[in-house]
């Protein structure tokens, strides 16, 4: 905690997060969606452009990346025991 406030994870931090402890078990091209929209803050439309994908190709893609990555949260609890740790509050946890 810092100055006895609690720090409050965002949903673009909380599915940096959750990439960063389970990206790896995505396939590639979720992961490389994942990393487009989160870490590189890129427009689906940017994505798909890149990708040469429609836009309703990497919207799909994304949703079931991020689908899977709370379904691993869920079940292995890695991000809530990280975040217990730093003192972060996730507005998520307990869903």
């Amino acid at each position: 905690m810092t100055d006895g406030k609690q720090l409050i994870l965002g949903k673009f931090e909380r599915m940096a997060l959750l990439s960063d402890f389970y990206g790896n078990l995505l396939t590639e091209r979720q992961q490389e969606v994942i990393r487009f929209y989160y870490e590189q803050d890129l427009s689906l439309g940017e994505i798909a452009e890149h990708l040469k994908i429609s836009r309703q190709a990497v919207h799909d893609i994304l949703k079931r990346a991020e689908r899977a990555l709370e379904h691993y949260e869920q079940k292995l609890r890695l991000l809530d025991s990280f975040l217990k740790e730093k003192g972060v509050c996730d507005p998520q946890e307990g869903r």
